[in-house]
């Protein structure tokens, strides 16, 4: 069982003016006029997972607007950082609830994790190398991109 961890939080300075402490840039439309960055991830993370749950760790300040953001994902859990510590925390915070509630019939889940705030245009592509790292998990290894 493949689950994706979306970590969301951020501080907003690296798009300044435009993104900011309460609504960085992953909330924002910047390349579609549709759906933002963070909308465009969760839908990368349903098509690799089979429309699996999520789990998105984000800070208090922004988890109403991942929520309603995210608010047609099914299987949705947002996980709240007591305080930013950076992405290895935020990770082992969502492996042991993800080992605690997905695990099934003793095998551990596959977690996918992927930053709230990245473009992928060749979904395709990315499905078959998270397909492919899938693989190499499921014989214990570590994959990343």
């Amino acid at each position: 069982m493949i689950v994706p961890v979306i970590l969301c939080g951020g501080s907003g300075t690296r798009l300044w003016p435009l993104s900011r402490k309460l609504y960085p840039k992953q909330f924002h439309c910047l390349a579609s006029r549709h759906i933002s960055l963070l909308q465009e991830t969760s839908e990368r993370a349903a098509r690799v997972s089979d429309n699996g749950p999520q789990i998105v760790m984000t800070n208090e300040e922004q988890k109403f607007l991942v929520a309603e953001q995210l608010k047609d994902v099914t299987d949705l859990q947002i996980l709240i950082e007591p305080e930013a510590k950076n992405t290895a925390p935020a990770i082992a915070l969502a492996a042991l609830f993800a080992k605690q509630k997905f695990e099934f019939q003793g095998e551990d889940p596959v977690l996918l994790v992927m930053p709230s705030d990245h473009l992928i245009e060749d979904i395709d592509q990315f499905g078959r190398a998270v397909s492919t790292a899938t693989r190499w998990a499921g014989q214990g290894k570590l994959v990343t991109f």
